[in-house]
């Protein structure tokens, strides 16, 4: 089993910056496939990024060029800053994990991880 616990959410302005972090413990990620999705008030959790153990990533169009998904294998810690934050950026962020890439479509998809943390909010203030 995995665990996944986020951090770094917050409050921030438009155009602001912030960076989360999602620790791990229980097995090592450094042959794990981990996402980011997010989840906004009313709507269904969505991809973010994601980032293979060969260090290739993956973004949804909307964070392409302000998002970066990477990882810390020695800490066993994964990332995701923010930059160039946009009030639609407003939602609960979660941490997610799978042994194996599930493949182009399937890598944005909620059930092709089994592993979950519990989420941080970030808040995006025009």
């Amino acid at each position: 089993q995995m665990q996944l616990v986020e951090s770094g959410g917050g409050l921030v302005q438009a155009g602001g910056s912030l960076r989360l972090s999602c620790a791990a413990s229980g097995r090592t990620i450094n042959y794990y496939f981990m996402g980011w999705f997010r989840q906004a008030p009313g709507k269904e959790r969505e991809f973010v990024a994601a980032i293979r153990w060969t260090d290739s990533t993956y973004y949804t169009n909307s964070v392409e060029g302000r998002f970066t998904i990477s990882k810390d294998n020695a800490k066993n810690m994964l990332y995701l800053q923010m930059n160039s934050l946009k009030p639609e950026d407003t939602a609960v962020y979660y941490c997610a994990a799978r042994q194996g890439d599930p493949g182009a479509e399937l890598r944005t998809r909620v059930l092709s991880y089994p592993y979950w943390g519990q989420g941080t909010q970030v808040t995006v203030s025009s």
